[in-house]
C-alpha cells in the first residue's frame, strides 16, 4: 500500500480530516525518508528534524477538532534565499547571511498560517544566478533518474525537485526569474509554476533582479499544484472552490495550443524535441487543437534576455547594496557572470528595460488567440556533473537550460512545466505551457486538463531510477 504521505494533496487533507493519518505520523515518515535518501541526494542545505517534529507535535495538541487548515501537517521544503525564522540563510554563498534576511516573507508566511511545517532550506545556486544546478560551496544535488551517475538536477532551485523526489516534502518553494523553477521542474520530472511578475510578494527573498523575480512552488502534479496555488494566492477561494472551477469539463477538446515556429526546436536534442512533439500529438488526438505561432518573438527574447544584462545589472546591484564583502567569496561560475553587471552605463539599462517592456507588450497579443503556448522546457537532457565543472561547459549548459525559460520572463507571460516522458536513456522530458501575463488561472485548467491526458508525473515517468 502507498503511504499517505505519496497521495494528492487534496486527498491528504480528507484523511487529516477524517482522523486516518495525523501530522505526527507525516513529518515522522517526511524526517525518516530524509534520513534514509538525504546523504546520497543532497536535496537540503539544512534539515530541521527536531524543529518539524516539534511543530507537527504543536499542530495536534491545539487541534481540538478535525485539521481544517489547507496545509494541516504537510512538510515543505524551502529554497536557501527565503528567511525562515530559526535557520539559517545563506543564498547558495559562502558565508551566512545578515539576520535580516531570516525574516519571513508572504509565501513563507502564508504556508505556516495554512498549517504547513518547514522541514528545512533546499540548495541553491549561488544567489540563483543559473541554470545549471551546481554549488561548489555546498555540494550540488543528485538528479534521481540516472542510478549510475551523478547528474544535474537544474537551477537554480537545485534542492527542490530533489526534496519532492525524496519523499521528505510534498511541496517544494521555489523562485524563478529566468526559469529557476521551470528548469528543475523538468530535469527531475515533476511540475513547476512560474507565476505572472508581481502577482505574489517576493518579500523576504534575498533578490536576484527586482524587475523579474517571482516566487512559487515546484509539486508531484499539476493537481498539487492548483492545491497549493489555490491555498497562497489572496485571490482565489480556497482548493475546493479552485478545482471545481478549473476542471474542463470538456477536457483538452478545442483547447488551442499554440506552438512556436522556434529555432528550438530544432537546436533541441533529438529525444527532447521528440518527447514533446509526441506529447502534443497525443493531445492533439485527445481533440486539443494545435496552431502553429510565429517563432520570431520567442526566439528574439530569448537572445534580448541574455544580451540586456538586466539580470546581472540587477544582482550585482543587489550584492553592493546588501553584501558588498561577499565579492571575494563568489564562485567564478557565478562572480564572473555577475560582475559585469557593474560596469553597465545606466543609459544602456534603462534603454533595455524599456525594449523588455516593449517585447512584453506585443507579446499579449502574440498570444491572443490561443489559450496557452508550448515549447520544450529545457532543450537537453541533464548531462554529468563532472562535465559542468569546466568553466567554459558550464557556461555553455547554463545557456542552454535557459534557452526555452527565458523568453517567457522577459516577456512578462505566466508558465508551467511538466513531464512529456522519459527519453531514449531514461530521463525526464519537460514540456513548457505558457499564456499571457496575468492567465494563471487559465493555465492552470489547461495544464490539468493535459495532465489528465497523459498522466501526472508518477504515471507518465514510473520512479526515479536512484528510489527503484
Amino acid at each position: 500500500m502507498s503511504s499517505p504521505l505519496d497521495r494528492d494533496l487534496a486527498v491528504l487533507h480528507g484523511m487529516l480530516e477524517r482522523g486516518e493519518t495525523s501530522a505526527v505520523h507525516l513529518i515522522e515518515e517526511a524526517v525518516e525518508r530524509h534520513a534514509s535518501l538525504g546523504r546520497e541526494l543532497r536535496a537540503y542545505k539544512c534539515f530541521d528534524s527536531d524543529g518539524a517534529r516539534a511543530r507537527s507535535a504543536a499542530l495536534e495538541s491545539d487541534t481540538a477538532g478535525p485539521a481544517t487548515s489547507p496545509f494541516f501537517g504537510l512538510p515543505i521544503s524551502v529554497k536557501d534565499l527565503y528567511g525562515v525564522e530559526g535557520l539559517p540563510t545563506f543564498a547558495g554563498t559562502a558565508r551566512r547571511l545578515p539576520s535580516r534576511w531570516e525574516r519571513e516573507g508572504f509565501l513563507v508566511r502564508a504556508c505556516r498560517s495554512a498549517g504547513g511545517v518547514l522541514v528545512g532550506k533546499t540548495h541553491t545556486v549561488e544567489l540563483a544566478f543559473g541554470g545549471v544546478g551546481t554549488n561548489p560551496h555546498w555540494g550540488s544535488p543528485v538528479n534521481p533518474w540516472d542510478r549510475a551517475q551523478e547528474r544535474i538536477a537544474g537551477g537554480s532551485s537545485c534542492g527542490a525537485g530533489v526534496s519532492l523526489a525524496e519523499g521528505s516534502a510534498v511541496i517544494a518553494l521555489g523562485t524563478d526569474t529566468g526559469g529557476s523553477i521551470r528548469i528543475p521542474a523538468a530535469l527531475t520530472g515533476v511540475v513547476g509554476h512560474k507565476l505572472t511578475r508581481g502577482r505574489w510578494s517576493t518579500d523576504g527573498v534575498f533578490p536576484l533582479s527586482g524587475t523579474l523575480d517571482t516566487v512559487g512552488a515546484l509539486t508531484r502534479s499539476v493537481r498539487d499544484q492548483i492545491y497549493f496555488f489555490a491555498t497562497v494566492d489572496p485571490y482565489c477561494g480556497g482548493p475546493a472552490e479552485a478545482e471545481r472551477d478549473l476542471a474542463r469539463s470538456e477536457g483538452v477538446r478545442g483547447l488551442r495550443i499554440g506552438v512556436p515556429a522556434s529555432a528550438l526546436w530544432s537546436e533541441a536534442e533529438p529525444g527532447v524535441a521528440q518527447g514533446v512533439r509526441s506529447a502534443l500529438a497525443e493531445l492533439e488526438r485527445a481533440g486539443a487543437r494545435l496552431v502553429e505561432l510565429d517563432g520570431r518573438p520567442f526566439d528574439e527574447a530569448s537572445s534580448a534576455y541574455l544580451e540586456s544584462g538586466l539580470v546581472a545589472v540587477e544582482c550585482a546591484a543587489g550584492i553592493d547594496d546588501h553584501i558588498p564583502e561577499w565579492w571575494p567569496l563568489l564562485h567564478e561560475s557565478v562572480g564572473t557572470r555577475i560582475s559585469p553587471g557593474r560596469s553597465v552605463l545606466a543609459t544602456h539599462y534603462v534603454s533595455e528595460s524599456n525594449r523588455r517592456l516593449r517585447h512584453a507588450e506585443a507579446a499579449q497579443a502574440w498570444l491572443a488567440d490561443v489559450d496557452v503556448a508550448a515549447v520544450p522546457t529545457v532543450p537537453i537532457a541533464p548531462p554529468p556533473q563532472g562535465e559542468v565543472a569546466d568553466l567554459d561547459r558550464y557556461v555553455v549548459v547554463n545557456r542552454a537550460c535557459l534557452r526555452a525559460t527565458t523568453p517567457i520572463s522577459y516577456l512578462d507571460l505566466c508558465a508551467l512545466s511538466l513531464p512529456a516522458g522519459l527519453d531514449a536513456t531514461g530521463l525526464p522530458v519537460g514540456l513548457q505551457l505558457f499564456a499571457r501575463g496575468g492567465a494563471d488561472l487559465e493555465l492552470l485548467a489547461a495544464a490539468w486538463a493535459v495532465e489528465r491526458v497523459l498522466g501526472t508525473p508518477a504515471q507518465r515517468l514510473g520512479r526515479p531510477a536512484r528510489l527503484s
